[in-house]
């Protein structure tokens, strides 16, 4: 008889562990491959926008009320303007204008709500502005022309300018 020992048995966990590594290799193998992730487009570089251009020194209005505007006619440093323009051949664009000291500002409207000042504006020239007075300063300067004309009527005839001869009615 041999005394050499007998060999034990070899026991099955090393197996079991192989198995588990072989079915996860073979289970990541199945899943679906992710795709890489396209590159991102490049980004265009732009160049820098130009600096904005500088806003103009005096607008239209501006520059027409700063030469017109003392025939303006003021309601408690508010008056209204109509400036001519030559696309529509009319007093079309139409400004409420604000004082403040020797500051004015513009503020368009879309159309006048005063009445148009019919006095006081030059004789014979084309103004390009249509100026406005309030109702009440019209009224009064209604009144003074006529009180005006009565005072000059009534003065000629006190100062014995001769009446017109009456005609001769034949008899």
């Amino acid at each position: 008889m041999d005394d050499s020992p007998v060999p034990a048995p070899p026991t099955p966990v090393p197996s079991w562990v192989m198995l588990g590594f072989v079915v996860g290799v073979l289970f990541m193998l199945a899943l679906p491959r992710r795709q890489a992730p396209a590159p991102a487009p490049p980004v265009p570089v732009m160049a820098p926008p130009p600096p904005p251009a500088p806003p103009p020194a005096m607008t239209t209005i501006e520059a027409v009320f700063a030469q017109w505007g003392k025939y303006a006619v003021w309601d408690n440093d508010t008056t209204e303007v109509a400036l001519w323009d030559s696309q529509t051949k009319d007093f079309s664009q139409c400004y409420v204008v604000l004082r403040a000291g020797d500051t004015y500002f513009f503020h368009s409207i879309p159309r006048l709500t005063r009445p148009l000042l019919r006095h006081g504006l030059p004789d014979g020239e084309n103004t390009p502005l249509e100026f406005t007075e309030t109702a009440a300063q019209q009224r009064e300067w209604m009144r003074a022309s006529r009180d005006e004309s009565w005072r000059a009527f009534t003065e000629a005839v006190h100062s014995g300018v001769a009446a017109p001869p009456k005609p001769k009615v034949a008899p």
